[in-house]
């Protein structure tokens, strides 16, 4: 018999002891040992909670207990935990977390500490869908070319709505929050940061890099409008929050933000609040990885399956191979990517303003693909829509620079990139 000790018995944390309990002769047969849960810490012991095991508002303590062997971390945050973690690790003790903050800062410094203590982690990104142990193992074989992931389902149920049923972004996010799906304060998921700290993650594994947040394009989806939307569709894109990782001359690009994709393309059909990953393989080609992104259930499933894994005795590498191992593969700078985009502008409307805007964007380098002239609710102004070929994310930057500069354009600009 194996026995587990939970820290952080919310909605996760109920979902993962419940599991265990319920479908304890299923998990044995697979795992081929008892896994029992046998202590659960929280911080308020006065809340009722549906849980059918003790609990205990000092996290060192079950972590010091001598009946626990494995430490289930599901707290949230990040230096309260990664101290937790480093301690169950220095006991000898393996670990599972769910934490997308602690390794998105920490997996590197964790990956040291735990040498051959396993500690695994596929419900930090995507829930229920096992994109970690595709990356770790059944994509072993091959150098990863892209990773484009839908890794937030808050994001991706908003922009749905807004696609399909024309609602604005504060509607839909009020619509959102009723339901449950969005935070009060909704600012770690529409800003883009969930899905960085996944991205991050993947990274790591399929490339080896160790970034952190701050040094990465992160970009939400507050500023989306309904013009916006009806471009994208008339010109035969959907517009999603994506974390991207790619090989590209010169390292690898990590960045998340709203992105026009081809309608046509298969994660242009993930609607909801489900989650999906394409990953490109060098040998096996495209893989897509699709299902839900959270809920307890789901994400205690992920949670589950890596306690299994280690219960029969499976390791290896946290990160799947030891940092620099593909040394040649830096990180390239944000203002470095390249990409196409989409630029909205409100401007004057009169004789000569469409020759300055675009002689300003000639002047950066960039090239004009596509333009759309729409009317403007304000008097005497229009609305200006372009797509431009590709083009350094730096140059991009300075032209914008410059057209607010320019006394026929209105201030607010607003980009977003296109990935084909």
């Amino acid at each position: 018999m194996v026995k587990v000790g939970i820290l952080g018995v919310g909605t996760v944390g109920e979902s993962v002891a419940r599991i265990l309990l319920e479908n304890a002769d299923l998990i044995e047969a697979r795992a081929g040992k008892k896994i029992v849960p046998v202590l659960g810490a929280v911080r308020d012991l006065s809340k009722p909670r549906d849980v059918g095991i003790p609990l205990t508002d000092d996290p060192d303590a079950l972590i010091d207990s001598a009946d626990v062997e494995i430490v289930v971390e599901l707290m949230g945050g990040v230096e309260g935990p990664y101290r937790l973690v480093k301690k169950a690790l220095r006991a000898g003790k393996p670990v599972v977390t769910a934490n997308k903050a602690l390794l998105a800062y920490h997996r590197y410094e964790l990956q040291e500490i735990a040498g051959e203590i396993p500690l695994f982690y596929e419900a930090s990104v995507a829930g229920g869908i096992p994109i970690i142990g595709a990356l770790r193992n059944g994509l072993s074989a091959n150098h990863i070319e892209s990773i484009k992931g839908i890794m937030n389902g808050t994001c991706n149920y908003m922009l749905t709505k807004m696609i399909q049923e024309g609602v604005d972004y504060e509607s839909v996010l009020k619509e959102a929050q009723e339901l449950g799906y969005a935070e009060a304060d909704p600012t770690f998921d529409v800003g883009g940061f969930d899905a960085a700290h996944k991205l991050l993650i993947l990274g790591s594994i399929a490339y080896g890099i160790d970034a952190k947040p701050e040094d990465i394009i992160i970009e939400g989806i507050e500023e989306i409008s309904p013009t916006d939307v009806e471009f994208a569709r008339e010109f035969g894109y959907e517009i999603k929050l994506l974390g991207i990782a790619k090989k590209v001359e010169g390292g690898v690009e990590m960045r998340v933000h709203a992105t026009m994709i081809p309608a046509g393309s298969m994660i242009a059909k993930v609607d909801g609040v489900m989650n999906a990953v394409s990953v490109v393989g060098d040998r096996v080609g495209e893989t897509m990885f699709y299902g839900p992104g959270a809920g307890g259930d789901a994400t205690a499933s992920a949670v589950i399956a890596d306690i299994v894994e280690i219960v029969r005795g499976n390791t290896g590498p946290m990160l799947g191979y030891k940092k620099g191992l593909e040394s040649g593969f830096p990180l390239v700078a944000p203002e470095q990517i390249h990409s196409q985009y989409y630029l909205k502008l409100k401007v004057i409307d009169r004789p000569g303003v469409l020759a300055s805007v675009t002689s300003t964007l000639g002047e950066h380098g960039i090239s004009i693909e596509s333009m759309l002239q729409k009317p403007s609710r304000v008097a005497d102004h229009v609305r200006l829509l372009f797509t431009t070929h590709s083009c350094q994310e730096a140059k991009m930057k300075a032209a914008i620079r410059a057209l607010r500069s320019l006394e026929v354009v209105d201030d607010q600009i607003t980009m977003i990139r296109i990935e084909k």
